[in-house]
């Protein structure tokens, strides 16, 4: 649908951004509510999938809550389960990478930790869900927004306007509407950016993701379906750029001391980009009439693939306040469930920001004693059973939190 084709009527929830945060809260809504709920997705590549190769690990937690909303199906075929994560520290030179910390990752007996999947293919299917409830899917950005009393005017990229009584915010990191509300961000610059790439190798990886802590930073090796994996390595801003130019061979030369040679001789498969990583965190996660999610609210190290699940137990979370405050014949962008929303959300955000941090920092140098103790730690985590069993299910965001995470029902 085009802006100039909207009807009149004010909608319940406008949603801009048609990512993945902002489309999961978009069918969680209309899942839950049916016709009792207008609710509209606002976004100029409302129609783009994005880039077939860029994948994400979805936790668990994430994983039951497509399931409940019957999006898991369309998706089940096309994601790899990680089975068990190894994890080692050391130098790039070193002849031997000693084994710190593995562990079998299952969330619960038989099921996976976390999937592997293309985030163009989870965009499609949520999208193709989307279409199925009934949400509005709006091919313009939203470009200006100004909360009243009873609703919020939005003014989309082609001029045409529409009411909502909630607007949310799933507009990335650079969010227009954050903006627009006044509302401030803190955080920094790491001074490190991401080479993201899809390997292809010769041996099978039977599901085994892997996370080399070296000096420059950590190096992920992250299974995918085939005899394919997904990396994320960590180098200071310039080094990354000078690679990602390198020859497709130059590019695997640099590579294999890093990836290893474990699963035999390495190819490039996609083209590999770079891009920095920082600490950002919104002052507010509401305004009026206005929630944000995802990106436009936080913004963490991806050291432990974090950031795209914070961002959907942010939808689930607001998902279930809306819900709630609907059912009740309430205001979906009243005080009350925004400020529900934010407390639900801030502590868990910002204890997961400061541990991503504090990984990063502790595992991103090469000095003696900061080695020594992290060391110590990972080996003391591999003879616990339970810590792991603690450690797993917070990050797969089950232990506890929005229902929709726990595979229940809104």
């Amino acid at each position: 649908m085009t802006a100039a084709s909207l009807p009149n009527a004010p909608r319940d929830v406008v949603v801009a951004g048609g990512g993945m945060v902002g489309l999961s809260l978009a069918v969680a809504l209309k899942a839950a509510l049916g016709e009792a709920a207008s609710v509209a997705v606002c976004d100029p590549a409302i129609d783009q999938d994005g880039s077939p190769t860029r994948a994400s690990a979805l936790a668990a937690g994430p994983r039951r809550m497509f399931e409940r909303l019957d999006v898991w199906s369309a998706m089940a075929g096309k994601a790899q389960p990680i089975r068990r994560m190894e994890i080692t520290d050391s130098r790039l030179a070193d002849a031997v990478r000693p084994q710190f910390l593995a562990f079998d990752a299952e969330a619960e007996p038989g099921e996976p930790v976390a999937h592997m999947i293309v985030n163009a293919d989870l965009v499609a299917a949520l999208r193709a869900r989307a279409r199925a409830l009934g949400v509005e899917l709006i091919r313009a950005g939203v470009r200006d927004a100004r909360p009243g009393p009873a609703l919020s005017s939005v003014t989309l990229g082609e001029g045409a306007r529409l009411d909502a009584r909630l607007l949310v915010a799933a507009d990335g990191a650079r969010s227009r509407l954050r903006d627009l509300a006044g509302i401030g961000t803190i955080g920094w610059a790491y001074g490190q950016a991401g080479i993201v790439a899809t390997i292809g190798h010769e041996r099978d990886h039977e599901g085994v993701a892997r996370q080399h802590f070296l000096p420059a930073g950590p190096f992920a090796i992250l299974p995918m379906t085939g005899r394919r994996s997904s990396i994320v390595w960590n180098e200071r801003v310039e080094d990354a750029r000078e690679i990602c130019r390198l020859s497709p061979e130059d590019f695997i030369a640099e590579l294999t001391p890093r990836f290893g040679r474990e699963l035999g001789a390495l190819t490039l498969l996609d083209r590999p980009i770079s891009f920095p990583f920082a600490l950002k965190v919104a002052r507010r996660f509401v305004g009026a009439r206005l929630a944000l999610v995802g990106d436009a609210a936080h913004l963490v190290h991806p050291i432990a693939g974090q950031g795209v699940n914070l961002g959907l137990r942010d939808a689930a979370a607001l998902a279930q306040e809306i819900v709630e405050a609907l059912r009740l014949g309430l205001d979906p962008g009243g005080e009350e469930p925004l400020r529900s929303y934010e407390r639900a959300r801030r502590a868990d955000t910002l204890a997961m920001v400061a541990g991503m941090d504090a990984l990063n920092r502790l595992f991103s140098n090469d000095i003696a004693p900061a080695r020594f103790l992290r060391d110590l730690g990972l080996g003391l985590v591999d003879r616990a059973p339970r810590l792991k069993q603690m450690f797993v299910r917070r990050a797969t965001g089950i232990a506890a939190g929005p229902r929709l995470l726990r595979g229940e029902a809104l």
